[in-house]
């Protein structure tokens, strides 16, 4: 039954040709919008903006903050009290931009081992958080919670071996982590950093969709009981060297140190990048959406044209197992939509990221896993989607009403959903139940609970996980095809 409906797909020429000019979209589209953007940040023209810091996982990260330290040669161990933690955040209208007094939950004041002051270089640190407790966290992605009430902080080194303590009264200490640091120099720095994100908000749009807006936030912590001497030094890791609006009316921002007690001020943050330090290997799939719509018309034309030129009872007569008939349909159109997406999507991406990079666009690196994960996952999208259109077909057997149906069902909700035409929550519903939530399979950055990011659809953050996106079409698609079967048993040809 394969092997005849086989043949009979490859030997209509419009519906093969649909298919390669579905699988050329997806090229031709992105790399047309590759070649259609250009960044440039200096002064002349071309000038390539500056690239954020890179992490030792090979991602883009976050990496300025107040940090004092000095060497650590070998093995050691820094233990400090936070005396105080205070801070001011900017208020968003109507309260005019106004500096008030406060944290934010992931404002940080703590204890850190370093590999150097090069933003992006490894790290492990224990820290005070605004409204998180006691946390160790360490190479910008890994979080761990500790005690919620402690402010004795400690953080030992051995070898690569980095563990972080708290306490409430510094006698009993308890471990929150021990993490290992490959590669450590023998000599790092070691001391204390202080960050304040920005106040990130997120309100409704007048015409849908979120405004989301960062403002400036800064904190401000006093470390005592410090068991190290020695000379310490303050540096704005990962600064322009510009002034903030607190430093300018306040004289002892950044580092005042009296005897043993250390106040130090600091903004920025530590943490994993977001979409906001670039591209993402997704934005290069840009023709998806079109070639959806061609490989609908494909997928219903291949079961309707038979039952609109009368056909279908000369298959049925040929082969009387109904059911396997549709079975075997679905898995020709699947397959050869699988194995052309895959085609396409594999020479798309990597065209189109070296494409964008030569334009002076930084595309945020992604891991192997991810690059296949993305891949893979849009020809399984495009595939399933497919036999989902197929079915909608068999069970309607009208060509115009099925390719309708199957857009109604998947494209809308995607655009309805990453156009900020709906408000978040309704979006991340939509891709929830909808087949459109097998989008999350090309979601390039994941989301952190440790960074306060709105991570909407609209910035190519989905509800789901990949796995599960997937699955959500794929239980759209066997239920329209359980459907059909149906009816095609029950009904006559």
């Amino acid at each position: 039954m394969i092997r005849a409906e086989w043949h009979k797909l490859r030997t209509v020429r419009g519906w093969l040709g649909g298919l390669i000019a579905a699988f050329a979209v997806i090229i031709g589209l992105g790399v047309l919008a590759a070649f259609g953007v250009h960044t440039s940040c200096g002064q002349q023209e071309g000038e390539a903006c500056p690239a954020p810091p890179i992490g030792p996982g090979g991602q883009a990260v976050q990496d300025r903050f107040a940090f004092v330290h000095q060497k650590l040669d070998g093995d050691g161990t820094l233990t400090a009290h936070i005396a105080d933690f205070t801070g001011i955040i900017t208020y968003p209208p109507p309260n005019h931009d106004e500096l008030v007094p406060g944290l934010v939950p992931w404002a940080k004041a703590g204890l850190i081992i370093k590999d150097g002051t090069k933003p992006g270089s490894a790290y492990a640190s224990v820290m005070l958080t605004g409204s998180h407790g006691v946390r160790m966290q360490h190479n910008y992605t890994e979080d761990k919670a500790g005690p919620t009430d402690a402010r004795w902080l400690r953080i030992t080194r051995s070898g690569n071996t980095i563990k972080g303590y708290a306490s409430s009264d510094a006698t009993r200490w308890a471990e929150i982590r021990s993490v290992d640091l490959p590669g450590l120099p023998r000599t790092v720095q070691i001391g204390f950093l202080v960050a304040s994100p920005a106040n990130v908000t997120a309100k409704p749009g007048p015409h849908g969709g979120s405004i989301v807006q960062a403002r400036f936030t800064q904190a401000t912590a006093v470390f005592d009981h410090v068991d190290r001497t020695g000379t310490w030094t303050y540096e704005k890791l990962g600064d322009d060297g510009g002034m903030t609006d607190w430093e300018k009316f306040h004289h002892n921002a950044g580092l005042d140190q009296h005897g043993g007690t250390l106040t130090i001020s600091g903004s920025g943050d530590v943490a994993p990048a977001g979409n906001e330090a670039g591209a993402t290997i997704a934005h290069t799939l840009t023709g998806m959406i079109v070639a959806l719509i061609a490989v609908f018309v494909v997928a219903v034309l291949f079961i309707t044209a038979e039952y609109r030129r009368d056909l279908i009872r000369t298959t049925f007569t040929a082969m009387p197992h109904r059911g396997r008939v549709l079975a075997a349909k679905a898995a020709v159109i699947g397959a050869v939509v699988f194995t052309g997406g895959l085609i396409a999507a594999a020479i798309t991406v990597p065209l189109a990221v070296h494409l964008m990079r030569s334009g002076g666009n930084f595309v945020i690196p992604s891991s192997t896993a991810t690059g296949v994960r993305v891949v893979v996952g849009s020809a399984a999208l495009l595939a399933l989607a497919a036999v989902l259109a197929y079915a909608v077909g068999a069970l309607l057997r009208r060509g115009v009403a099925a390719v309708a149906v199957a857009v109604l069902l998947v494209v809308l909700p995607y655009i309805l959903a990453t156009t900020s035409i709906l408000p978040s929550a309704a979006a991340g519903w939509l891709l929830r139940l909808t087949p459109a939530a097998a989008f999350a399979v090309q979601q390039a950055l994941p989301s952190y609970p440790q960074v306060n990011m709105p991570y909407a659809p609209s910035d190519g953050y989905y509800p789901l996980p990949a796995w599960a996106g997937l699955l959500v079409l794929a239980g759209w698609a066997s239920a329209a095809l359980a459907l059909a079967v149906a009816r095609t048993r029950r009904a006559d040809a």
